[in-house]
C-alpha cells in the first residue's frame, strides 16, 4: 500500500465493492424466486374461479336458485383468497397453523357448492395447487382426497345421477387425484428448492457482511500498525535524541563548556524542527519531509549528519518510486537509532547505499559492543523494520555478535536501468 495515499484511501476496505452489490439489487440478495414467480398464480386462480363461475351458469340442472347459491358461495372464496390465502402462500406454508386455517376455510366454501351443481369441480384446478403450497404432503394429500371425493359422493347422494354419469365422475375424481399427487409433489419439490435457496441466500449475505467487517478490521489493523512504524521511526526517535541532548547539555552545564552546550542545543533546535515536520508530513499523509524535493542519497546525508555517521553511494544514482526510497530512509533511521542507542555515541557507524540493476541496498555498520541476534528483542524496531521491508517485497538482516559490532542490511526491489540505445 503506498505510503503516500490519504489516510482514509489507505484504510478504506476491499468491502466496500462487494457492499455495492446489495444496493444495486441485482446479486443474490434481490428478491426471492417464488415471489417474482408467485405473480403467475394470482391470475391463473382468477381464470379458473371466472371459468368454474360461466360453467356454473350455463349448467342445465339444478335450478336457477341453486345455482345462484352456489355462486354466492364461489363469491365468498375471492375474499378468503385474498386477505388469507396470499399471505399463507407467499409465506410458503411456514405458519403451519395459519396454513390448515385457511386450507380448511377453502374446503369448506367449496364443499357446498361442489356437490350442490357438479360443473362447480372445475375450481379443483386452483384448490389443489394452493393444498400442496401450504401444506406438507401428508396434509396436502388429505385435502386431496377430500376435495376430489366428497363432492362425487355427495353429489351422487343427493341428486342419484345414473350410473352412467356416477362412473365417469368417478373415474375423473380417481384420475384428479392421481395427478394431484403428481404435480402436488412437484410443486413442493420447487418450494422446498425456493426455501434451501433462501436459507442459503441469508447465509451468504450474513458471510459477505462478515467478510466486510473482518476487512474493515483487517484494514484498520493494518494502518493503525503503519501508524506504529511511522511513529516509531520519526517522533519516537526525536523525542529520544531530545532526551538524549537534553542529557548532554546539563552535563556540559556542570562542567561550563558553554561552547559544547550551545552545539547541542543547536542540534536540539533542528531536531525538533525535523520532527516538526515529520508530524505534519505523516499527518497529511505525504512523503517524509527529508525526502521532500531531495534525493535520496542527500536525504540520507542529512539524516547520518546529525548522528555524526559517514555515507557512502556506489552505483548509477537514478530517481525511484517513492515506496523502497521511503523504506530506505525510515531503515536508516532505525538502525542509526538503534547504534545511538546501544553503541553508544562514540562507537563509529557508516551508512552505505548502493544502486544494482535491479535492487537497492543500503547497510549501516556500527563498531559497538553487538548483540546475539537470536536473544528475544524487546521493542518494536527491528521487526517492524522488517515489516517494512516485506511490505516492498524485499529483506532486512542483521548481522552481529558481542563485541562485534551490528550490521543491518535491507535490500529491495527496485525497477531495473532502462538499456541505452547503441548509436
Amino acid at each position: 500500500m503506498p505510503a503516500d495515499l490519504p489516510l482514509e484511501e489507505r484504510a478504506r476496505p476491499v468491502s466496500a465493492a462487494v457492499e455495492s452489490c446489495d444496493a444495486s439489487g441485482a446479486g443474490p440478495a434481490g428478491p426471492n424466486v417464488w415471489e417474482r414467480t408467485f405473480r403467475l398464480w394470482d391470475p391463473y386462480f382468477a381464470v379458473v374461479w371466472a371459468a368454474t363461475v360461466v360453467f356454473v351458469l350455463g349448467a342445465a340442472d339444478p335450478g336457477r336458485p341453486v345455482r345462484l347459491v352456489t355462486i354466492g358461495l364461489l363469491a365468498l372464496l375471492v375474499p378468503w383468497y385474498v386477505l388469507v390465502g396470499r399471505p399463507v402462500l407467499l409465506a410458503e406454508g411456514r405458519d403451519e397453523r395459519r396454513s390448515l386455517g385457511y386450507v380448511a376455510g377453502a374446503v369448506l366454501l367449496f364443499l357446498p357448492p361442489g356437490i350442490m351443481v357438479g360443473e362447480t369441480r372445475v375450481l379443483t384446478f386452483a384448490l389443489i395447487p394452493q393444498c400442496f403450497m401450504a401444506l406438507r404432503m401428508r396434509w396436502a394429500m388429505a385435502a386431496v382426497l377430500v376435495i376430489n371425493v366428497v363432492p362425487v359422493v355427495g353429489w351422487s347422494l343427493l341428486w342419484r345421477p345414473g350410473p352412467r354419469i356416477l362412473f365417469v365422475n368417478s373415474v375423473s375424481a380417481v384420475v384428479s387425484v392421481v395427478f394431484s399427487a403428481a404435480i402436488g409433489s412437484w410443486i413442493i419439490r420447487v418450494i422446498e428448492q425456493s426455501r434451501e435457496r433462501a436459507d442459503l441466500i441469508a447465509e451468504l449475505d450474513a458471510s459477505r457482511h462478515e467478510l466486510s467487517r473482518l476487512s474493515a478490521a483487517h484494514g484498520a489493523l493494518a494502518e493503525r500498525e503503519r501508524l506504529s512504524r511511522e511513529i516509531h521511526d520519526t517522533l519516537a526517535q526525536g523525542f529520544t535524541s531530545l532526551l538524549m541532548l537534553t542529557q548532554a547539555v546539563e552535563a556540559e552545564l556542570d562542567r561550563s563548556d558553554v561552547a559544547q552546550a550551545r552545539r547541542h542545543l543547536a542540534l536540539m533546535d533542528e531536531t525538533a524542527r525535523q520532527s516538526l515536520a515529520e508530524a505534519r508530513a505523516l499527518v497529511a499523509g505525504g512523503t517524509p519531509a527529508d525526502l521532500d524535493g531531495a534525493s535520496l542519497p542527500d536525504a540520507l546525508r542529512r539524516l547520518a549528519a546529525r548522528h555524526g555517521a559517514s555515507v557512502t553511494v556506489s552505483g548509477p544514482v537514478r530517481a525511484l518510486p517513492a515506496g523502497p526510497e521511503v523504506v530506505v530512509l525510515r531503515s536508516c533511521q532505525e538502525a542509526l537509532a538503534n547504534a545511538r542507542k546501544h553503541a553508544g555515541s562514540s562507537a563509529p557507524v557508516s551508512v552505505a547505499l548502493t544502486y544494482a540493476d535491479a535492487a537497492l541496498t543500503v547497510s549501516v555498520r556500527d563498531e559497538g559492543c553487538g548483540f546475539d541476534p537470536m536473544a528475544p528483542a524487546p521493542g518494536y524496531g527491528l521487526a517492524g523494520l522488517r515489516a517494512r521491508a516485506a511490505e516492498v517485497g524485499g529483506t532486512a538482516r542483521v548481522h552481529s555478535a558481542p563485541g562485534d559490532g551490528t550490521t543491518i542490511t535491507v535490500r529491495l526491489p527496485v525497477p531495473p536501468t532502462p538499456e541505452r540505445s547503441t548509436p
